[in-house]
Formats: structure tokens, C-alpha cells, sequence
């Protein structure tokens, strides 16, 4: 090996190193619950969705189209994981992310009032290439959340993608917000920018319980003795 073959392989080294640690870097600031990725969905899962869709969003192109996606559905159905696995995707494409529970989310908005950071605690929602709120609607929202969600939809509209997952449909999160205004205002422009990612079927979890049969059959009922005759 030649002196300049050996510092070309050892300045792959580094900027291989370089590149893992900011991965590192970028998925523990992103605040996953799990680092889920796309490998990590059962497709034979009895779930109906857009699969050709969700494929498409992968490639990331909504990201670079600062375009938002939905993912709608029931309790246990794999909206949540494949929120995370696109933001697990982005961020190993260098972008940055933040993932958050939508009632976390809202009660750091309500502490930081308390010592004036709300300004910054709002820029740190508006500064990622990628927001994923999940979780989105459980509870109706007071006039200040109604505000604060008004506000991160507002800012990012257009500016950059946003990932919200709900067990509501869209128009449903209109009666959520305490000012109809705001609610028809923010929720317009998220929703026609948004991929609607519908999702229906069976819960997922069942089929990870630990040392569960991962088929979907229903257990049977247990027989009834019978009484002995008199």
C-alpha cells in the first residue's frame, strides 16, 4: 500500500466515523420512543392502507416538497411506527427531526410559561426539517393549546414537513380546538398539504405479545362442563 492509498483509507475512516456519530447524534436529539424502521412493519398484517403511497413517502421526496403527512387510524394499527420509521429515515439522510407525544408536546408549552421560555420552547418545534406529532387529538384543547397548535401548523406551513398521527379523522379535529377560527384556519392548510395516510384493521400489538401466537385466530371459548345426571 502506498502512502497515499493509506491516507485515503484512513480519511475514509474518519469521515465514516464523522457521519455515525452525527447519526447518533441526530436520533438521540430526536427524541424517539423507539427507534423503529421500516423493516420493523409486518406488511402481512390484515391492516388496509395505501402501501404504494407509504412506499413513496420513504423515498423522502414530501421532505424536500416541505409537504406534511397524516397517518389516520385506530388504536394499534402501525401509524406510530411508521412515523417513526420515516423519521428514523430521515435522519440517517441527514435531516433533522423531532419526535414528540402531542400531550408532552402541550405541557412543555404550558411549563415553559412559568419561566418566560415559551418563545424558545416554540422555535425548537418550528427549527426541524421534520416534525412527527403523535398522538394527535386524544383531548379537546383550551384556548392557549389551540393557540400554540395554531401557531407550530402556521410556521411550518410551507416551510417544512410535519408528520401528525390521530385516531380522528381530520374534520374532527375542528371540534377539538376551543376557537373554530383558529382550528379552520391551521387545519386547512395542514390538510391540503398533507399525504392522507388512512389506515384500517386488527390491532397490531396483539401479534407482539410477548410469547403470544402471532396468528390472528381468535382463541376459543372455554367448553362448559357438563353436570353429572342425578
Amino acid at each position: 500500500m502506498t502512502e497515499i492509498d493509506l491516507l485515503e483509507l484512513v480519511l475514509s475512516d474518519e469521515i465514516a466515523r464523522r457521519d455515525q456519530h452525527s447519526l447518533q447524534l441526530r436520533l438521540e436529539t430526536a427524541g424517539f420512543d423507539d427507534h423503529r424502521t421500516l423493516e420493523d412493519f409486518d406488511w402481512d398484517v390484515s391492516v388496509t392502507f395505501d402501501r404504494d403511497r407509504v412506499r413513496d413517502l420513504f423515498g423522502l421526496g414530501f421532505i424536500e416538497r416541505c409537504e406534511d403527512v397524516a397517518f389516520l387510524g385506530p388504536v394499534g394499527v402501525g401509524k406510530t411506527l411508521l412515523a417513526s420509521a420515516l423519521g428514523h429515515a430521515a435522519c440517517r439522510s441527514g435531516r433533522t427531526v423531532c419526535f414528540i407525544r402531542a400531550d408532552v408536546m402541550l405541557r412543555q408549552l404550558h411549563q415553559s410559561r412559568a419561566d418566560h421560555s415559551t418563545d424558545r420552547m416554540i422555535r425548537s418545534y418550528l427549527a426541524p426539517d421534520l416534525l412527527v406529532v403523535d398522538d394527535f387529538g386524544l383531548r379537546a384543547l383550551d384556548r392557549q393549546q389551540s393557540n400554540d397548535v395554531y401557531e407550530i401548523l402556521r410556521e411550518r406551513h410551507r416551510h417544512a414537513s410535519t408528520i401528525i398521527t390521530s385516531n380522528r379523522d381530520i374534520q374532527e379535529w375542528l371540534a377539538l380546538f376551543d376557537d373554530p377560527v383558529l382550528a379552520q384556519s391551521a387545519l386547512d392548510r395542514f390538510s391540503h398539504n398533507a399525504h392522507h395516510v388512512v389506515m384500517d384493521g386488527p390491532s397490531y400489538r396483539p401479534r407482539q405479545r410477548p410469547g403470544g401466537d402471532r396468528s390472528t385466530t381468535e382463541p376459543r371459548p372455554p367448553r362448559r362442563r357438563r353436570r353429572p345426571r342425578a
